[in-house]
């Protein structure tokens, strides 16, 4: 069974930075993507950013993140980070790890991130 661990959210203000990770229980090579979605309380989930594993590991932002957020992968650790910087208020949610397959997802148990002042 494919699990997948989130860490590195906690409370910021905003300007801050945080690192969130999420470590797959195998080789992340078994996903065609990785992502993080998010959501905040009486709002939708969204897509945050997500990376193709194989190949030139494309990338694709939400335009609200885009030149703030950076995401990447390490093969190695079974791990895909998003690197949060300019933290913003309206960044305050649930952000959730997701694995893709082509035809299943898998998502990590969900870490909280707050930036207030």
């Amino acid at each position: 069974q494919v699990q997948l661990v989130e860490s590195g959210g906690g409370l910021v203000q905003p300007g801050g930075s945080l690192r969130l990770s999420c470590a797959a229980s195998g080789s992340i090579f078994n996903f065609y993507t990785m992502g993080w979605y998010r959501q905040a309380p009486g709002k939708q989930r969204e897509l945050v950013a997500s990376i193709r594993i194989r190949n030139a590991g494309t990338t694709n932002y939400a335009d609200s993140v885009s030149g703030r957020f950076t995401i990447s992968r390490d093969s190695a650790k079974n791990t895909v980070y998003l690197q949060m910087n300019s933290l913003k208020p309206e960044d305050t949610g649930v952000y959730n790890c997701n694995a893709r397959m082509q035809y299943r997802d898998y998502w990590g148990q969900g870490t909280q991130v707050t930036v207030s002042s």
